[in-house]
């Protein structure tokens, strides 16, 4: 999260946050999913050490804590109220909890993997970039930067589709008019940007191996292999 603004929209939530975003993020599990899949088949060597980046409440540390049991998460938010469900989800998993903002200095690595979920599009565009960086400089070679990510479309009127797209999903999956507001209140925070921007950011910061493995309208997981 960018902003106190940000935070206290998002740590005004905290408690019923995990059943809402199954309500708000369509197709929610291979979203998650395609993050754990991934790390699978694109780190090299052992997942051992990681590092997630706002982290929330911690949904999708817990999906990497399943697939890699032996794996330490540290967790990085500027939430305190979502760290500290965080931390009762993941118990020993979690090696470390950083209260801090995404646009600062990372936790020194070197970390096998950096994932994040739905956090990075807080922040402003350049600051994007300037993350994308650090987190190459934090990863050993052969670790991996997943972000499951909420995307704008190349094109303003495309964008547009894609919100009318996810409001009819999000109804479809039970969620009230009144959680759609909220949610579109929540998201006058954003500074989304599309996938083939993010991409070229990401070649920028010194990956070489880059992809968007998944995409359904304006969510999306782009992976960043280190190499050497």
């Amino acid at each position: 999260m960018s902003g106190a603004a940000a935070v206290q929209a998002f740590s005004a939530h905290a408690a019923g946050y995990d059943a809402l975003r199954r309500r708000l993020v369509p197709d929610y599990d291979r979203f998650y999913g395609a993050v754990l899949e991934a790390l699978e088949r694109l780190a090299t060597g052992e997942v051992r050490r990681v590092l997630d980046l706002g982290a929330g409440t911690g949904l999708l540390s817990a999906v990497v804590a399943d697939g890699f049991p032996e794996a330490q998460i540290e967790l990085l938010d500027a939430s305190q109220p979502m760290l500290a469900l965080a931390q009762g989800r993941l118990g020993r998993a979690v090696s470390a909890v950083h209260v801090g903002d995404m646009s600062a200095e990372l936790p020194p690595g070197p970390f096998d993997a950096v994932v994040s979920a739905l956090a990075v599009h807080h922040l402003e565009h350049a600051d994007k970039r300037a993350l994308m960086a650090r987190i190459h400089g934090a990863l050993r070679h052969g670790g991996v930067f997943v972000n499951a990510e909420q995307v704008d479309a190349p094109t303003p009127a495309l964008t547009a589709v894609y919100e009318r797209r996810w409001a009819e999903d999000c109804r479809a999956l039970g969620a009230t008019e009144a959680e759609i507001d909220g949610a579109r209140d929540r998201m006058r925070h954003d500074r989304c940007t599309d996938v083939e921007t993010q991409l070229g950011w990401l070649r920028e910061a010194g990956f070489a191996t880059v992809d968007c493995t998944y995409k359904s309208w304006r969510f999306a997981v782009l992976i960043a292999r280190k190499e050497g």
